[in-house]
């Protein structure tokens, strides 16, 4: 069987505002028609990444490839094959349906237009006697993200990014918008690629999560982060108090880094603590939530730890076994020298 060629491929990529570093990516590859949720706080480097490989801007250092090949922004090779939706819908000054013909028309593809439009503002929820000829300033904030994602739906994209669709809209456009999406991936094999705070739809239905921090980028999905100040424990240990006068120890690597990273395969969870570890952290919690990982099948549970949330997967059995739901009171435990600091 012919092994596919990545839909993109990201290599050696360090891009940097000024003297800041804000993405370091040695490698990505994304498929061809698969969903890839990208998690990360604000400034994390999410949107960079977007405007990378929406071919917006060019990467200080490294290359994008594009089904196989490298591209440059704004390449007439990838126009209107790859489009970006923004948290923050840009529409032009005009009528719904000039903003929605608008790529056609730069395309010169003007066959069915009408009936093209019908069928694109039917698919997100806008009804075209009541909206084609509205003017840009006449629309909700919800009505006017629809309207930029039908914009770009009509073109029939080989990839969507996503960033932050939905973060700024009712419930009914979010739906909405939420299904558009998924539905031109349905019918077209569309890429998609979502930047979304909102962690329940991003793991129902993605193939692939990848986390950025500072930069990085992580391939196993969201993973734990705990930011200094740490205090020094001792010979290559560090701690970080906790406002119970508890602590989490940590092995230092001399990186002198700010910012530590648990990885959801090194914790545990128990119900009680165990005696004579002096290495091994055991945190007090409750369990804040508890979704399934469409690809993995486990169960994600977001634990909360005084001021700090964890992230780990549990298996059907454990839930079983422990008796575990949201509110659940547990023990969480990782070894001080399960830590990567970045």
């Amino acid at each position: 069987m012919t092994k596919q060629t990545p839909a993109y491929y990201l290599k050696d990529i360090r891009h940097f505002y000024g003297d800041k570093k804000i993405l370091d990516i040695p490698n990505l590859k994304i498929e061809p028609g698969s969903i890839t949720g990208i998690i990360g706080p604000n400034g994390s480097g999410k949107s960079t990444l977007l405007k990378l490989m929406a071919f917006i801007q060019k990467p200080t250092f490294g290359q994008v490839f594009y089904n196989g090949k490298p591209e440059w922004p704004f390449s007439p090779t990838i126009r209107s094959k790859v489009t970006v939706l923004t948290q923050k819908p840009y529409l032009l000054k005009r009528s719904v349906y000039e903003n929605i013909i608008y790529g056609l028309k730069i395309r010169k593809d003007t066959k069915n237009i009408i009936e093209r439009v019908k069928q694109t503002l039917g698919a997100v929820g806008l009804d075209y006697d009541n909206f084609a000829h509205r003017k840009w300033h006449e629309l909700s904030g919800g009505e006017a993200q629809r309207v930029a994602l039908a914009a770009r739906l009509i073109l029939k994209p080989d990839v969507l990014l996503l960033d932050e669709p939905i973060a700024s809209v009712d419930m009914e456009s979010a739906k909405l918008i939420r299904e558009a999406s998924l539905n031109a991936r349905r019918q077209w094999g569309t890429t998609l690629v979502v930047v979304s705070h909102d962690l329940h739809w991003l793991y129902s239905i993605s193939d692939h999560q990848f986390s950025i921090y500072k930069g990085k980028m992580f391939a196993t999905g969201i993973e734990n982060v705990i930011s200094g100040p740490f205090e020094q424990a001792g010979d290559q240990m560090l701690f970080k108090p906790l406002p119970n006068g508890r602590r989490i120890l940590l092995k230092d690597t001399s990186t002198r880094s700010s910012t530590a990273i648990i990885r959801k395969k090194d914790i545990t969870l128990d119900l009680e603590k165990q005696a004579g570890h002096p290495q091994l952290n055991q945190l007090d919690g409750s369990i804040a939530a508890m979704m399934l990982e469409k690809k993995s099948g486990f169960i994600l549970a977001t634990i909360s730890c005084h001021d700090l949330s964890f992230v780990l997967r549990i298996t059907s059995d454990q839930i079983t076994d422990l008796s575990l739901y949201p509110g659940k009171q547990v023990v969480l435990k990782f070894l001080s020298t399960d830590v990567e600091w970045i």
